[in-house]
């Protein structure tokens, strides 16, 4: 009995044992599975609802699904972005329906496979290694499949969708005998193989419309050694391996910035930048193609016009063939059909839709017998198979299906009135729809112009004074509407040009009473549409002594043009870094120094809302007869609230003087234009460019020197523009190097107003010794990494 009881104890306690060790098995096994691991083994399947974490927890990989979209697919994002953003899809042509049955997992030849049950469903790579294989997610974002002995055998990097990460290539692959190319998603909710892709040839880059055959060319970029916007640094290698790009992020003082390259639906290649404060992507850069130039690309009787939303247009009579693909996928190849069948083949009658400002498309037939738009008319009208025509210089017949229409914007490009054959009832349903339009929009503005006039009789009772000074002071504060053929005439046809800048150029011109002006040219409406407006709703509304005056503008059709004061001394870069110009003494400087500074105290403090300027440099600062400085181009300029503290959602200015705030997430204000001032009073004083000085010699960083030197107690007179030989005010050097000091702090809140920076220039108030800069200080310690953790590039235009 004793030794039946001796062996229960020794059963149960056998069996307590077991239940322990049972017990943390499934705990150890329960934390394995729920622990985040960035590696897959073979054997070990990756289900639909589990996931890949790279090592600090940059990227996810697992099934998604975008959008509203009830497909899955296999793929990379940012697990430390809440917002879903794809950078990487396996299966992007066999989307999975139905993921439960679903898993991730390795093939006997190496690949990864979707299985469904086992079965091979989808094929997710092509490395044919049947060495043992482990996958592992990088903290860049990149897959890669490697053997025991650590040997990459295949790369996501190698094999990307429509999304460019720095680290990967694009180029060609000497191993593989292939090229790396990005290749855009069908739509949004679909990243199925889009429309477009891009690639290189001979260090340029290339983006193709693969609608067409063969694949039409759009644009190129040459891009080899290239800095876009400042954030990213692109670089050309050719090695053994192939010749490819890649590209590496300015990440010293801000690791946590993540940036992508995409090629989206459209065929633009954008540059996007988290910002953590504002807690979205921020485009930084982009290039946008030229999809009026794609044959086809709106389809039969499809009106491209570039630049606009929605990029294609049916002429009035006419709807899309597939409007689902239009609004949602926005492929528009499906073109447009007629709302009414002609009447001509069924012995009916037809007429004609004006179409005005198109391009002409190849015509089928040239009639030079017809002398005139009206018998060009008759001729297209006897014939049921003429879908159109067009008179220029002769009669342009079309007997086919108009394609490639396009609506101009460019007084450069030919064109004119097209007219597209239509039915006769479809005409007069037209007119009936033009004619009720015109009737509500005649009432409408009857009804306005009552309230205007209403209006006006109050405001003029109100604000009516018995003296007519009032009135010529009015008039001469407002903005003249100028004539294009005025402007043509002060300019003697625009025959003597200033200068040229990224939106436009500019001309002298004379007006009758012999002022002097400036005429600045938009280059294009579409592009320079914003910075128009931009320049005439600020300087437009102000005026100042240190602010260049815009006299008046004109706006007549797609004709933009800006009208200043003529600045006889032109720009104050002609004047710094330009050998052949005259020197400026260290008095003049110090004068272009304090006015600047005033001009941007106005702007900051003295209007209504306060302007930030966002493009300070010398080619902004003009100079009159007298070198009296003028802040001009505000063609970048934000006009925001005295309570403003968000963030900007694109960055503006230009590389060398712009504030690191533009791409830390931080709130930005007038302080940006505080830093670039800071920036440029360092050109001012040492007679050469920051960013010169800074490819040219790493360790002798000017402004870095000014600092130490402040710090140290050096002589300043040794930092002064070597052409002035040392003649200047000590007093005034000592103002000015501190003040550049402290204009340019990591902090904006170290950085002095405006306001300020004019008071201790005049001498007025006291400045004590400035701290060096975080990125200064790191130039000692990594110079090529820090040196270009502030010098941010972007587009501008300049006077």
């Amino acid at each position: 009995m004793a030794q039946r009881s001796q062996k229960q104890e020794i059963y149960t306690t056998s069996k307590k044992e077991w239940s322990h060790f049972a017990l943390l098995l499934i705990l150890s096994l329960k934390a394995h599975l729920s622990t985040a691991s960035d590696t897959m083994y073979r054997g070990q399947p990756l289900a639909w609802n589990q996931n890949l974490t790279s090592k600090s927890g940059i990227f996810e990989l697992g099934f998604f699904t975008p959008g509203k979209s009830h497909k899955y697919y296999v793929g990379i994002w940012y697990k430390a972005i809440a917002e879903l953003t794809v950078v990487w899809v396996a299966n992007r042509d066999c989307p999975v329906s139905d993921p439960s049955s679903k898993a991730l997992e390795f093939s006997e030849d190496g690949n990864l496979l979707i299985t469904e049950k086992g079965i091979p469903f989808c094929k997710c790579t092509n490395s044919g290694m049947p060495n043992y294989t482990v996958a592992v997610l990088l903290d860049n974002g990149n897959f890669i499949l490697r053997d025991k002995s650590d040997n990459v055998l295949w790369q996501s990097f190698e094999e990307q969708t429509n999304t460019w990460l720095p680290e990967a290539k694009i180029g060609y692959n000497r191993l593989t005998n292939g090229s790396n190319i990005l290749r855009s998603w069908t739509s949004l909710e679909n990243p199925d193989s889009g429309q477009f892709s891009a690639e290189f040839e001979q260090g340029k880059f290339l983006l193709y419309y693969m609608r067409s055959s063969p694949s039409l060319k759009l644009h190129i970029n040459n891009v080899t050694e290239k800095e876009w916007s400042g954030v990213i640094n692109v670089s050309y290698v050719s090695d053994k391996y192939g010749s490819y790009f890649t590209y590496s992020t300015y990440s010293t003082l801000y690791p946590s910035i993540f940036t992508r390259i995409v090629l989206d639906v459209t065929g633009d290649l954008n540059l996007y930048v988290w910002s953590n404060y504002a807690r979205q992507w921020n485009l930084a850069w982009t290039e946008a193609s030229r999809h009026c130039e794609i044959d086809g690309f709106c389809g039969n009787y499809g009106i491209c016009t570039q630049h606009k939303v929605p990029l294609c247009d049916c002429p009035k009579g006419f709807e899309p063939r597939r409007s689902g693909s239009w609004s949602i996928l926005q492929d528009y190849s499906g073109g447009c059909m007629r709302r009414t069948r002609l009447g001509c083949s069924d012995g009916g009658i037809d007429k004609f839709l004006t179409m005005p400002n198109m391009s002409f498309v190849v015509a089928t037939e040239i009639n030079s017998a017809d002398k005139n738009v009206e018998a060009c008319k008759l001729t297209c009208l006897r014939d049921c198979d003429c879908m159109a025509y067009a008179y220029y210089n002769e009669c342009l017949i079309y007997m086919e299906q108009l394609t490639n229409l396009r609506q101009l914007s460019s007084d450069n490009e030919i064109g004119g009135d097209l007219h597209v054959r239509i039915s006769a009832s479809e005409q007069i349903e037209l007119v009936g729809r033009r004619t009720k339009m015109s009737k509500k929009v005649a009432w409408i503005l009857g009804v306005f112009a009552m309230l205007i006039l209403l209006l006006s009789i109050v405001m003029a009772i109100i604000l009516w004074k018995p003296s007519a000074d009032g009135a010529l002071e009015e008039s001469e504060f407002s903005l003249m509407v100028f004539k294009y053929r005025d402007l043509r005439k002060a300019t003697k046809n625009f025959s003597q040009k200033l200068g040229e800048g990224g939106f436009g150029t500019v001309f002298k011109g004379t007006l009758p009473n012999s002022t002097a002006i400036a005429v600045k040219k938009i280059r294009s409406v579409e592009q320079g549409e914003k910075q128009f407006r931009a320049e005439v709703r600020t300087i437009g509304a102000i005026q100042h002594v240190n602010l260049l005056r815009l006299r008046g503008f004109c706006a007549e059709a797609s004709k933009r043009f800006l009208v200043y004061d003529y600045m006889p001394k032109g720009s104050l870069e002609s004047h710094l870094f330009q050998e052949v110009s005259k020197i400026l003494d260290w008095n003049t400087r110090y004068h272009i120094a304090i006015g600047i500074a005033r001009g941007l105290a106005y702007l900051h403090e003295n209007c209504i809302d306060c302007i930030i300027h966002c493009d300070i440099k010398p080619e902004n600062i003009l100079l009159d007869a007298e070198y009296d400085p003028k802040v001009a181009d505000f063609g970048l300029a934000k006009v925001i609230g005295r309570n403003f503290s968000r963030v900007l959602t694109t960055m503006r200015g230009t590389r060398g003087y712009l504030a690191p705030e533009w791409i830390s997430g931080e709130a930005v204000t007038s302080k940006v234009d505080v830093f670039s001032y800071g920036k440029l009073l360092f050109e001012i004083i040492s007679g050469r460019r920051n960013i010169n000085m800074l490819d040219e010699e790493i360790c002798n960083y000017f402004p870095a020197r000014v600092a130490k030197a402040i710090n140290k107690g050096e002589d300043l007179l040794t930092l002064l523009d070597f052409k002035l030989e040392g003649n200047a005010n000590m007093e005034e050097l000592t103002r000015a190097c501190k003040v550049a000091s402290w204009c340019i702090q990591d902090d904006p809140r170290d950085r002095p107003t405006m306001g300020n920076v004019v008071k201790i220039l005049e001498g007025l108030v006291q400045l004590g010794i400035p701290q060096i800069p975080l990125y200064f200080r790191r130039l000692s310690e990594s110079p090529m990494e820090a040196s270009v953790c502030h010098e941010i590039e972007t587009c501008s235009s300049s006077y």
